[in-house]
């Protein structure tokens, strides 16, 4: 496919209480007017940016898969977001990104948010991965992996970088200011989709969900409840990474673990 329409849901969510948002996301998905390949939720869509996992039944995670599973069949759509997993007597923060033929791939969160003490509760990822769905690229991260580049950079030809976060009031200027930053420095698209409203905790995320092309041009962004449109185009990519070579001139260095 040379074109892909997205979906960025960007939503209120329902403290600790997966069965309700799933229920919610179900509702706002099956009534979006326009046909589109991939839905964005945000990260831990069932529960918001809980620290207390124990709180959530164990049974929940693969819940939540086999509803994205069942839904993203029934509708033909793919779709991802981060949810509160556990596997091993051990929390994740895992995105899943569940295409319509049932097949799934997961990311856990590198970057565990030291400030609230997620470090102290989550398992902190240690892989990459680049998601190939129609003809894309997909580079999925969550939430503050934002903040580091190195982690971000297109070493693996993605056509699109994508976060999906819990990213609040406070801190706002940093995640606009970073999504547009990653586009440009990677030449591919960037694609955000953040919260609203009040958590259990009484932060508040003011949403900004948005997305950009390879030049850092704004394609979406909103501050409210709803969904964003966004059509991305693989001629936009091979043009200007062809015109610009702008990745040729990287700096070349490992990570070192």
């Amino acid at each position: 496919m040379d074109k892909l329409k997205i979906a960025l849901v960007q939503s209120h969510l329902h403290w600790e209480n997966p069965e309700a948002n799933r229920s919610m996301f179900e509702a706002k998905i099956k009534s979006m007017p326009e046909t589109v390949d991939l839905v964005i939720l945000p990260e831990m869509f069932t529960t918001g940016f809980t620290m207390k996992p124990q709180n959530i039944e164990v049974a929940e995670g693969e819940k939540t898969v086999d509803w994205m599973q069942n839904l993203a069949r029934e509708t033909k759509t793919a779709i991802t977001g981060s949810i509160v997993f556990s596997e091993k007597e051990k929390f994740f923060n895992r995105l899943f990104f569940v295409e319509p033929n049932g097949n799934s791939i997961t990311y856990d969160k590198k970057h565990t948010f030291t400030l609230a003490g997620e470090d102290q509760v989550y398992e902190a990822g240690s892989k990459k991965i680049t998601i190939e769905f129609k003809g894309f690229r997909f580079s999925p991260l969550i939430c503050y992996d934002l903040r580091f580049p190195v982690w971000s950079r297109n070493v693996d030809d993605y056509d699109v970088l994508f976060y999906v976060a819990n990213w609040p009031k406070p801190r706002i200027a940093a995640w606009d200011t970073l999504l547009k930053a990653r586009a440009i420095e990677n030449m591919a698209y960037c694609i955000g989709v953040n919260r609203v409203g009040l958590d259990g905790l009484g932060y508040e995320y003011p949403g900004h969900t948005a997305a950009y092309d390879t030049l850092g041009n704004q394609l979406a962004f909103s501050n409210k409840e709803e969904i964003l449109y966004v059509e991305l185009d693989r001629e936009h990519i091979f043009t200007q990474r062809n015109k610009l070579k702008f990745l040729q001139d990287r700096d070349r260095f490992n990570l070192q673990g």
